[in-house]
């Protein structure tokens, strides 16, 4: 549930330090239309798709050892360099975000197959500034804040499915590594 060297801190100390990270990569997904594909599955049906999804995606954001943060609802983020530093965090949380899209592409083929609706995922990954930190009594979650968490979440809302919404300055920091292309400026609320 929490890093391992922040479970050991609050084991140690009793509370963890929140910290000031300057340049976070943080990814959003969510899926189109989900509250219509809820509604047209048994709650067991339901559940199980979207854990399939999730555990799928917590295993391709482990193998780029990137930070899950949490789920809401059909949400699910991450970030990268969190709580320890990575200097390939921002191509992999790019790479995280390709695999992701490959996975939901390959389920939908089953999905379709039979006889079920495809689920469409929306992709956003901006690159910031964040405060993370440890919340909580009862049930400790590790989060994180700032504006860097909402640019990427609107990111994600203005996305298309089955793309990447990168934001500017994602964008700067991957240009030479992934072929982009430029969807012209995109409103996205206070950003």
């Amino acid at each position: 549930i929490l890093p391992s060297e922040v479970a050991k801190e609050l084991q140690v100390n009793g509370q963890s330090t929140p910290r000031n990270y300057e340049s976070v990569p943080v990814m959003f997904t969510d899926f189109k239309g989900f509250t219509t594909l809820a509604d047209k599955l048994s709650p067991r049906e339901l559940v199980e798709e979207l854990n399939a999804c999730f555990i799928a995606f917590d295993n391709i954001i482990g193998k780029y050892k990137l930070e899950k943060i949490k789920t809401i609802g059909d949400s699910y983020m991450c970030a990268g360099g969190i709580p320890s530093p990575d200097e390939k965090r921002v191509s992999n949380i790019v790479k995280a975000g390709l695999e992701i899209q490959e996975f939901i592409r390959v389920n939908n083929m089953r999905r379709v197959e039979m006889g079920s609706e495809p689920w469409d995922i929306r992709i956003g990954i901006h690159v910031g500034p964040v405060v993370a930190g440890v919340v909580g009594k009862k049930k400790y979650a590790y989060d994180i804040w700032g504006s860097t968490v909402n640019i990427a979440s609107r990111m994600e809302s203005n996305g298309e499915p089955g793309q990447i919404n990168l934001s500017e300055t994602t964008y700067l920091l991957i240009k030479d590594i992934y072929h982009c292309t430029y969807r012209g400026k995109i409103y996205a609320k206070n950003v």
